[in-house]
């Protein structure tokens, strides 16, 4: 049997095994977002019919004897920027609305339902992904299931949100600065943000083309690797990604971590957080056996120059819409928007020279070390509606500032699994970044996956 904390690969194991059927698997699902989703306002739209018939023609093809995919009867549901067919793709905005419905589904859509999965429905997010909090001001918050008086985390929140309340046992995000990190540590889940370029983004609406990642959000490393690999594969329709070979990691999950160079990163990241934050870390490092430290050269630049492209180049694709719709926006966004309009040429130009820079003297990082770990927020879910926080006695913007830890490593695209540390009984969740070189998703996975082996991280719906 399963209910609502069953995992990914637990519910495809037993409707592979008939031991449940994809249409009983669907059931649990749609009955626990009927049960949750009014409280916790993950969901914008379900698509139940749809799924209904997915369901049904799962079962059919295991009774007529043929081999199911590994990812068979698991439900999942997408960030509402992910192209459906027959939904408008909202991107979380009140603009969109007034799109046509999208004519096909997403590439990464597409792949998972090949796997076997079957969707449910389209995820709440923060206005045009431009968000750390989950809040939005057109569909309301994506709550927190640990404590819904509290932040999902955004702009992946409805994602976050989902998963942690065991709608959906598998769900996809965009993470541009941090937005399935932040989420991720927030709510307690197991986060992969893959390589910059690893996963098509064909079918999804676009925040900033140079930084923009998708990935999933589950309650298991396994998980994470089931969809990974369920997702991967060259695409013609995104030329970001139509050359990478496919390399699968499931097979090779439970390879462990002997050999591999893990240290903790210094310096940046170090000087702010809540105690609690760098006792996960600790906690972490001292089950991999490592108390090795290294500097992550010029971070707190980096993460300088991936906001400037972030607000320059999100201003951008959406300069049409702020001169003829502007106050059909978040003001807090549409004031950021603006903004970046203003900022000169040569700051965007600066920016993305130094993020070349920055990205040579990380590789040389990598080549004494396999392995990084540090924070992946500064402190655990804040209020709803909570606009200011303390870091070691300084008061920063929360909406800003959630990402601290996550944006200079989305500034060059390294691959980042978010494990949430599991000695939080009665606390609110945190999660650690184990952060891997460019096309090194795997170890990442191994890491994420022994750590939860030994009982370091764990995840569980709530």
């Amino acid at each position: 049997m399963i209910d609502f904390q069953s995992k990914a690969h637990e519910i495809a194991a037993a409707v592979r095994g008939g031991r449940i059927s994809a249409t009983e698997a669907l059931r649990v699902s749609l009955a626990r977002i009927e049960a949750t989703n009014a409280t916790l306002n993950a969901f914008t739209a379900v698509t139940s019919e749809r799924a209904r018939a997915r369901a049904a023609a799962i079962d059919q093809a295991h009774d007529e004897g043929k081999t199911l995919g590994p990812l068979a009867g698991v439900p999942f549901a997408v960030k509402n920027l992910f192209d459906v067919a027959g939904l408008s793709t909202l991107a979380g905005s009140k603009i969109n609305r007034d799109d046509p419905p999208a004519r096909a589904d997403a590439t990464l859509v597409q792949r998972l339902e090949a796997a076997g999965a079957i969707l449910v429905g389209a995820l709440n997010m923060g206005e045009y992904a431009y968000d750390f909090t989950g809040e939005n001001i057109h569909y309301g918050p994506s709550r927190n299931p640990h404590d819904p008086t509290c932040m999902s985390g955004g702009s992946s929140g409805g994602s976050g949100t989902s998963v942690a309340a065991g709608m959906v046992p598998l769900a996809l995000g965009s993470d541009t600065n941090g937005s399935i990190r932040v989420p991720s540590s927030l709510c307690g889940l197991f986060g992969l943000k893959p390589t910059f370029g690893r996963l098509s983004r064909h079918g999804s609406f676009l925040f900033v083309a140079d930084l923009d990642h998708l990935g999933p959000m589950a309650r298991s490393a396994t998980d994470l690797a089931l969809s990974y690999d369920a997702m991967q594969g060259p695409d013609e329709n995104d030329s970001w990604c139509a050359q990478r070979p496919v390399e699968p990691v499931t097979a090779k999950l439970d390879g462990g971590i002997d050999g591999l160079r893990i240290a903790v990163a210094d310096d940046y990241f170090m000087v702010l957080g809540d105690p609690e934050v760098h006792e996960a870390v600790a906690a972490f490092a001292k089950a991999l056996k490592t108390e090795r430290r290294i500097t992550i050269p010029e971070a707190g630049r980096g993460r300088a120059a991936a906001y400037v492209i972030t607000t320059v180049e999100g201003a951008n694709l959406h300069r049409e819409r702020l001169k003829t719709r502007a106050n059909d926006f978040d003001p807090a966004v549409r004031d950021r928007f603006l903004a970046g309009l203003m900022l000169p040429s040569d700051w965007l130009v600066q920016a993305h020279r130094f993020r070349a820079w920055y990205r040579a003297r990380v590789a040389e990082v990598f080549r004494d070390v396999d392995i990084i770990l540090a924070p992946a927020t500064p402190r655990v879910a804040p209020k709803l509606g909570q606009v200011m926080m303390t870091l070691n006695g300084a008061e920063m913007p929360v909406r800003a500032n959630l990402g601290l830890f996550t944006q200079p490593i989305s500034a060059i695209g390294l691959p980042v699994v978010t494990a949430p540390y599991a000695e939080r009984a009665g606390k609110l969740p945190i999660g650690v970044q184990i952060i891997a070189a460019p096309w090194k998703e795997e170890l990442a996975l191994r890491v994420a996956r022994h750590l939860e082996t030994i009982g370091i991280a764990a995840s569980k719906a709530v």
